[in-house]
């Protein structure tokens, strides 16, 4: 087997894995701003999704308690930012910054009190955590040139929620674009007052979306510290929730294209990590600082060169107000 295609499976392997809380947070702001929603506090949802699952893991032993504590704890936070902006109407930017410094300080203050480890979680058993799913004979076919790696290495051994991850986006297209409900999402983005008028709840809609974004949140933070990880750390979700604010702009507020940018965002960071102390030819090696700042470069390129071009859907940010 040629050295360079393996290379090659070993590095879209990566980038699977660390596009995968990108695709969830993605989705997450992509179905909050498609109500006419703009969420900034993906970051922090993710972030404390990660700290609960991490801490409940822990606690319990069980991955799956983890995963429903993360749950329960983004989608609080996500009908706190409703609350604050579709029943009161507040400025949305602020309401989603207010949650994510509010989580950053808490999570390590709570983490240092209950577990006195430095703002951390103890490091997690292989039975908190959600295991690789191996395929039917993927030993077996692994030395089968080129199927043998792209079966074993590429598609097996990945977490349950990586696959959930892929499994995620045609199911946000087909709620999108093939069923009431996403009609409607789609309509009161972009005219409130006309689904107001055929006598659909706009907040209704709005917080239902809400709580879809605050439980795909949490089903990101979770992977990062069950799934991917093995413990909760200190401010762990290190803007993943911005990329993928990013990722959903770039991808024009449609799950296939979010999908797209957030692999390409999980090439550039895996691709980061496999140049880490690699000498280029005629330019040496690379230094690492520069490596680990190529995904966030990528999102400051991609913003300045694609949002004045992207159109947001046309109530995203603009509290509803009824006509009497």
């Amino acid at each position: 087997m040629s050295e360079y295609y393996l290379l090659i499976i070993l590095t879209l392997d990566s980038t699977l894995r660390v596009a995968t809380p990108l695709i969830f947070a993605a989705l997450a702001g992509l179905f909050a701003e498609r109500s006419g929603v703009i969420d900034i506090g993906l970051e922090g949802k993710m972030l404390a999704g990660a700290f609960a699952a991490g801490a409940a893991a822990a606690w319990s032993g069980s991955a799956w308690l983890g995963l429903m504590a993360a749950l329960i704890v983004s989608v609080l936070l996500a009908l706190l930012h409703g609350f604050a902006c579709i029943t009161h109407r507040g400025n949305q930017v602020v309401s989603g910054l207010a949650i994510n410094i509010l989580v950053s300080g808490l999570t390590v203050s709570l983490a240092t009190a209950w577990f006195k480890q430095g703002g951390q979680t103890p490091p997690l058993p292989a039975s908190a955590r959600f295991g690789d799913i191996g395929f039917p004979a993927a030993d077996a076919v692994a030395d089968v040139p080129i199927i043998g790696a792209l079966y074993a290495q590429l598609l097996s051994g990945h977490n349950l929620l990586v696959y959930a991850a892929l499994a995620a986006v045609p199911l946000a297209w087909g709620v999108l674009y093939r069923t009431r409900f996403g009609l409607r999402l789609r309509a009161v983005g972009e005219n409130p007052a006309a689904v107001d008028t055929a006598g659909i709840s706009v907040g209704l809609l709005r917080y239902q979306a809400m709580i879809i974004c605050g439980v795909l949140c949490g089903i990101a933070g979770a992977y990062l510290s069950i799934a991917h990880g093995a413990s909760f750390g200190r401010d762990m979700t290190a803007g993943k929730g911005y990329i993928a604010l990013a990722a959903m702009i770039f991808g024009r507020w449609r799950p296939l294209q979010a999908f797209g940018a957030c692999l390409l965002f999980g090439f550039l960071d895996a691709v980061a990590v496999r140049l880490q102390g690699v000498a280029l030819p005629g330019i040496g090696e690379v230094p690492v600082q520069f490596i680990q700042a190529l995904p966030y470069v990528l999102t400051v390129v991609l913003l300045a060169g694609f949002i004045g071009r992207a159109v947001a859907p046309r109530a995203s940010g603009i509290a509803y107000v009824k006509e009497r």
